[in-house]
Parts: structure tokens; C-alpha cells; sequence
């Protein structure tokens, strides 16, 4: 019933798009679902004819460039903090709804480093400098803080700590040897790109907090683009894009 429901709605959205013309989203989305997303908006063009053009960043960045102003329809973000904020701000229209659960893994594309699991490896000597994603705006950041934490290697190794704005410019640093290992999201090394690319291990999950990603519709979405912002949201709770998660390492619910 919700997906007769769903498409359902879709062929009002395209019979709005063909007589009122379609209007087209701009959508805040956090760096580990970059490539998630753009692999479903071929679909979600299909479906509604409509484009969407994607803002990457850090959750916590683009969070204040909504606060300040920035003219976003739907903020897909790697947490539900930030989007709940939002929300309290006035500044979305419903609390944050969670898509998936992400999941982080310990990458090189340096040859003769092997992640280990118990993340010793950061220990070594040879390990000069450990790519991390800025804790206080980026979630995976924090989940990496939390975990080398919980195998109490922080205390050893922060002094070779460098600090990615957000996911995507921490996988640059280790993937271009700006720093022999990092902490990145599991999407991010099965992409075409990466798959096969250096060595990854996943970090065992008991090692930090969930990693729930909430997105939201925004004030402006509903205000400007009220019908695209709401199929746009709606679409990423259909089967269709669950499916894409799951092929990108995300945890989603089965309902």
C-alpha cells in the first residue's frame, strides 16, 4: 500500500511537472552519501523528470550554511543531530527522519601497511600522519575519535592526527599519500573508484556510537519547491533506494 502510494504520488508530481513545470532541487548532502546519491538521481529523474543539483560537505558545515541563509530544499545529513537542530530552528519541517546506518572502516592506499583490526597498526613508526574527518562537524570524524578511543590508541597517536573538512578530503589525504592511513565510511571504498584501490578493514561497531543519518525537508524546500522536496524525501525511504544503500555497506530497515 505505501508503494501504491508512493507512485501513486509520482504521477501527480509528473503531471505537475509537465503543466507547471518542474522545478529543480538543490539538496545538501553529507560527503560519505555522495555517491549514493548521485547514483539515484537518474532514477528519481526517471520517475518525476525532475534534476537535482547536489551540495557535498561535512553534516556540521553545511548545517550552518543552512542557519545562515543557504537556499537548500532537503538536507541529507550523516547524523540526526544536525538536522534536528535544524528542525528546532524552525529551519526544517519535521524532525529528522533516519534512511541508514553507517558504517566505518580504517583505509590505506599506501603499499605494506595492513589495517588491523584492533587498530594497533596506528602505533607503528612508519605511521606518520592518520587522516581523520573534523570531529566537531563531521560524524564519521567523530566515530573514529570514539574508536581509537575504545582501543586506547588516542592518547598515542593524536599528535599525527590531520583533519579532513569533511569525509571526502579525508579519502583524498590517504589517497594521495597525504597521509598513510585514515578513518573514511564504507560507501566511500566500495565505489567503482575505489573498489580494489589499497587495503581496508571495517572497524568493529562496538567501537563507537551508531551512526543513524537523518535527513529532513527544509524551510525553503517547502516554501519554493514544496512537491520536489517532498518526492525527493519520500524517495529515499522507497525500495528502490534502500536497495542502493545496502550496495554501498549502509544498514537500512527492512519497513
Amino acid at each position: 500500500m505505501k508503494k501504491y502510494g508512493y507512485f501513486l504520488s509520482v504521477v501527480v508530481m509528473l503531471f505537475c511537472s509537465l503543466t507547471c513545470g518542474a522545478q529543480k532541487l538543490t539538496v545538501a548532502v553529507a560527503a560519505n552519501m555522495q555517491y549514493v546519491v548521485e547514483e539515484l538521481l537518474p532514477i528519481f529523474k526517471t520517475e518525476t523528470g525532475i534534476d537535482v543539483d547536489l551540495v557535498v560537505g561535512s553534516s556540521g558545515k553545511l548545517a550552518t550554511q543552512i542557519t545562515e541563509g543557504a537556499p537548500f530544499d532537503v538536507f541529507i545529513s550523516a547524523d540526526m543531530k544536525y538536522p534536528n537542530e535544524l528542525f528546532h530552528k524552525g529551519l526544517a519541517t519535521v524532525p529528522a527522519k533516519e534512511y541508514a546506518q553507517g558504517k566505518l572502516v580504517l583505509w590505506t592506499n599506501t603499499h605494506g601497511i595492513q589495517p588491523t583490526a584492533d587498530l594497533k597498526i596506528l602505533l607503528q613508526s612508519s605511521i606518520v600522519k592518520i587522516a581523520v574527518a573534523n570531529p566537531k562537524t563531521a560524524p564519521y570524524g567523530e566515530a573514529a575519535e570514539q574508536a581509537m578511543k575504545y582501543y586506547k590508541v588516542y592518547t598515542q597517536v593524536k599528535d599525527k592526527l590531520v583533519y579532513g573538512e569533511s569525509i571526502g578530503q579525508t579519502q583524498q589525504f590517504i589517497d594521495t599519500k597525504a597521509a598513510d592511513i585514515g578513518f573514511i565510511a564504507k560507501s566511500q571504498v566500495l565505489t567503482d573508484e575505489m573498489m580494489g584501490k589499497g587495503f581496508w578493514i571495517e572497524v568493529d561497531k562496538k567501537a563507537y556510537a551508531p551512526i543513524m543519518q537523518g535527513a529532513v525537508i527544509l524551510k525553503h524546500g517547502k516554501m519554493t519547491n514544496e512537491y520536489g522536496a517532498k518526492h525527493f524525501f519520500e524517495f529515499l525511504f522507497t525500495t528502490e533506494a534502500k536497495t542502493v544503500f545496502k550496495k554501498y555497506g549502509y544498514i537500512v530497515s527492512a519497513k
